[in-house]
């Protein structure tokens, strides 16, 4: 998932039951105000809009965190955050965004599912620190959007279809996936030559 697409989620697209997330929306900031700066918005393209499975380690952690959620609310009490969307319409009364404003509301509520300790929500500055350590500490210099090289590049090594790598991006088309996402290194050309290799002296020795 794209990092707007991550932030964005609230737990109603997360269903933990058919292990399904469904990516529909993105967030993004925009100059703040006095209740907030966080906005919800369409996904980057058409075909952004998708479904994807819950693996085994994801449903694990998801209800790990649900649960360390849930344990946060009761702790913190009234001090807990909430927000709710509120609709920002364009001249024509079309509903263009939502911005995620503090507060509660009767029927709007904003059930984030990345929030600190205390339910603040911070969109996807959330993720800024832990990749501070990385680079600092860990002398790597990588961005949470990284991962989706790091996705595409692995699925594909382990023989997962490239169109299926690309539905699962939210790519259109699968050249984007090919030219933009898949890395290659000197290990990998280099079993590119022996399993050619290989497969010439199997012929051979027929």
């Amino acid at each position: 998932m794209r990092t707007g697409e991550v932030f964005a989620l609230t737990w109603n697209d997360i269903d933990l039951e058919k292990r399904i997330i469904k990516i529909n929306k993105t967030v993004y900031a925009k100059d703040k105000d006095n209740n907030g700066r966080w906005y919800l918005g369409t996904t980057k393209t058409e075909g952004s809009l998708r479904e994807v499975y819950i693996c085994d380690s994801l449903y694990r952690l998801l209800c790990d965190y649900k649960e360390l959620q849930n344990k946060n609310k009761k702790y913190y009490g009234k001090k807990y955050k909430a927000y709710y969307l509120k609709t920002i319409k364009n001249k024509y009364g079309k509903i263009v965004e939502y911005k995620i404003a503090e507060g509660k509301s009767k029927c709007n509520n904003a059930n984030m599912v990345f929030t600190r300790k205390n339910g603040t929500y911070s969109g996807t500055d959330i993720s800024k620190y832990p990749f501070k350590i990385i680079h600092h500490e860990l002398g790597l210099n990588c961005r949470f959007y990284d991962l989706r090289g790091s996705f595409a590049t692995i699925s594909l090594r382990n023989g997962c279809e490239i169109k299926d790598i690309a539905e699962v991006l939210g790519h259109k088309r699968i050249e984007t996936t090919e030219r933009y996402y898949i890395t290659s290194n000197n290990n990998d050309k280099k079993k590119v030559v022996e399993l050619f290799d290989k497969t010439i002296n199997l012929v051979n020795k027929r």
